[in-house]
C-alpha cells in the first residue's frame, strides 16, 4: 500500500522541557504523542476526523508499537513522518518515521498502529468506505497532501 520511500504526512514538534523525564531524556510515552499527532493530521487529510463529526463513524486505536532507537532531549526538533501501510475491510496500520532535525539528522524511533474504523453509533467496527479508500490512495501516492 505505502509507497516504500514516501511519507506523506509530516509534522516537526519541539521537544519540551516537561516531556523529559528523571533520567535526563525524554519519556517514552512522549513518542506516542507525538505519534498521535502526526496520526491526526493524517485523520484531517484524508477526511476521517470530519467523518467523526458529521457520523459518529471514525477511527480508533486497537494497538501500538514503538521501537525506541536513540534517546532525545530538551532542545531537539521531532519531525514525525506517518503512512499508511495497510489497508483492510474495517482495519489499517499507519508507520512512524520520527527523525531529530536538530544539528544532524538522525532517526530516533519508528513505529506501527493499528486502528480500525469504528461505528461510535452502535460501538462496532465499520468498513473503510471506497470515497475514503481513495482520499487515502491520492495521498499515498502524494496527491493532495498538506504541508505542515
Amino acid at each position: 500500500m505505502a509507497h516504500p520511500q514516501t511519507w506523506p504526512i509530516h509534522c516537526e514538534l519541539p521537544v519540551q522541557w516537561g516531556d523529559m523525564d528523571a533520567l535526563g531524556h525524554v519519556n517514552h510515552t512522549i513518542y506516542i504523542k507525538w505519534m498521535e499527532t502526526a496520526r491526526m493530521h493524517y485523520f484531517d487529510a484524508c477526511g476521517l476526523s470530519d467523518s467523526y463529526k458529521d457520523t459518529g463513524i471514525g477511527p480508533i486505536l486497537a494497538a501500538i508499537e514503538v521501537d525506541y532507537l536513540r534517546p532525545v532531549v530538551f532542545g531537539e526538533t521531532i519531525r514525525v513522518e506517518t503512512r499508511m501501510s495497510r489497508m483492510g475491510r474495517t482495519s489499517f496500520d499507519m508507520e512512524y518515521r520520527l527523525t531529530s532535525v536538530s544539528d544532524s539528522p538522525q532517526q530516533v524511533a519508528k513505529g506501527v498502529a493499528k486502528c480500525v474504523v469504528y461505528d461510535y453509533n452502535t460501538a462496532k467496527p465499520a468498513p473503510l468506505s471506497d470515497t475514503l479508500r481513495s482520499v487515502i490512495e491520492a495521498i499515498e501516492a502524494g496527491e493532495n497532501t498538506p504541508s505542515d
